[in-house]
């Protein structure tokens, strides 16, 4: 599998998301693992991951990683539909927003540089919104960090 598709804030977030990830499939038993191992091993070892099951209605509970097996737990939340949560033992966990895989690639990569912004004050979902309607219209209330 060819590395995954992820942009990460540097350093720290300020926000609630930690960056973005854009993966090729909607097959999550084959994508995850590209994504595990595209993370830094200082950042600790993936141990769980909580997925949206609207946009991942066939994922399995558990996906094989190198060296290790990854629960995966499915949320019916709102909030998670666009959002994977990595949780990384002790070291803490990582909040990134799923770009749809059959998005085009222009909008993947505002969604990418959007989602990494260590000042971008939106949610998953309000991000998605936000940059697929365009940059331009603000919604009520939203404003851009410095």
């Amino acid at each position: 599998m060819p590395l995954a598709r992820l942009r990460l804030t540097p350093e720290a977030s300020h926000g609630p998301l930690d960056g973005a990830w854009w993966p090729r499939c909607d097959a999550l038993e084959l994508e995850l693992p590209a994504l595990v191992g595209s993370l830094d091993p200082g950042r600790g070892t993936v141990t769980r991951v909580t997925v949206g099951a609207a946009a991942w209605p066939d994922a399995p509970l558990t996906v094989s990683a190198p060296d290790h097996v990854i629960e995966v737990v499915l949320s019916d939340a709102a909030a998670e539909e666009h959002a994977i949560t990595l949780d990384c033992g002790t070291l803490g966990r990582w909040e990134l927003l799923v770009v749809p895989p059959d998005e085009p690639a222009g909008t993947a990569e505002r969604l990418l540089t959007a989602a990494a912004d260590p000042w971008n004050p939106l949610s998953a979902q309000r991000t998605l919104a936000h940059v697929e309607d365009g940059f331009g219209r603000e919604g009520a209330g939203e404003q851009h960090g410095p």
